[in-house]
This record gives C-alpha cells, sequence and structure tokens, in this order.
C-alpha cells in the first residue's frame, strides 16, 4: 500500500506528521536531544531493524531536522546531529511526555519526568497563551484558514 503525501496540505498538522509522524522518527530526535549521534547508538538504544533507521535517519536528515557531520572524535565515522529546526522539535517532544505522564500512566505508576537541567526541578506544564497571556482552553482555539481556501468554500 502506497503511502499517501500530507506535503501539500494547507493544515501545519498534517505536514509536520508527513515528516515526523512515525514513531520511529520522533523517537530518534529524543534520542538526538540526549546526545546520541552515531548509528550504532541509534540502533541499540531503540532495538530498530537497520533498513529501517537508515530509512528514517535519511528522511530526517533530507528534511533538515538532522545533518551528517564529521565525527567529533576524529575517526572516520560520521554522526548524526541536530539542525536549529531540528532541535525546535523539543518543545513538541516535551508535550507529548507531559500528556503520557497525565494519561498514560496508572495511578502510582511514574514515567519519565523532565526536568530543568540547571536546578533539576520538574518543567512547567506547556500551555496555550493568547496573545494577551490569558491561558487558553482547547474550545478557546480555533483554526483560520488561508484566503485560498476560504474562496475554495
Amino acid at each position: 500500500m502506497k503511502r499517501t503525501r500530507l506535503e501539500a496540505s494547507t493544515c501545519p498538522v498534517a505536514r509536520s506528521l508527513d515528516v515526523i509522524g512515525d514513531w520511529w522518527s520522533l523517537l530518534i530526535v529524543r534520542d538526538a536531544l540526549r546526545g546520541v549521534k552515531r548509528f550504532g547508538e541509534f540502533q541499540k538504544s531503540l532495538g530498530i531493524a537497520k533498513n529501517m533507521l537508515t530509512a528514517r535517519l535519511k528522511l530526517l536528515v533530507d528534511e533538515g531536522i538532522l545533518q551528517l557531520q564529521p565525527a567529533s572524535d576524529g575517526s572516520a565515522w560520521q554522526e548524526y546531529v541536530l539542525t536549529a529546526k531540528g532541535r525546535t522539535l523539543q518543545t513538541v517532544l516535551v508535550a507529548l511526555s507531559q500528556w503520557g505522564n497525565d494519561h498514560l500512566f496508572a495511578e502510582g505508576e511514574h514515567g519519565t519526568v523532565l526536568v530543568d537541567a540547571r536546578s533539576r526541578q520538574p518543567l512547567q506544564k506547556i500551555q496555550l497563551l493568547a496573545e494577551d497571556g490569558r491561558v487558553l482552553q482547547p474550545d478557546e482555539i480555533a483554526p483560520r484558514y488561508p484566503e485560498s481556501v476560504k474562496s475554495k468554500g
């Protein structure tokens, strides 16, 4: 079955999922944020098949989320390093982590908690804020469609 591409969608969620929507890609980014850089390290951490890892790393490089560079230890290997675009995915991963901790663990069961590296205190919950600083609830958020979409409707 051929995968449908969403790159032409006006929905930024659809376009984002087109690039990072499978779990392996986000887990690769998570590991890269933790300092994993080499193919073998990703494979060991994730337990992913080599062909799957190769395909995901290629996509992430092609999309400008990771870049290949010579190994920092001077060896003949190459390392995968997050670009600025890739590092901004940390916000997405923090949101997923906080949502998972709130909704996917049984009472008394604990997941990993993300903390400030300096103070070692848990991060504040991510909140959606209006331009004036109000905290918004889900029913207070609406899409604004591009003009070209409105005129077709």
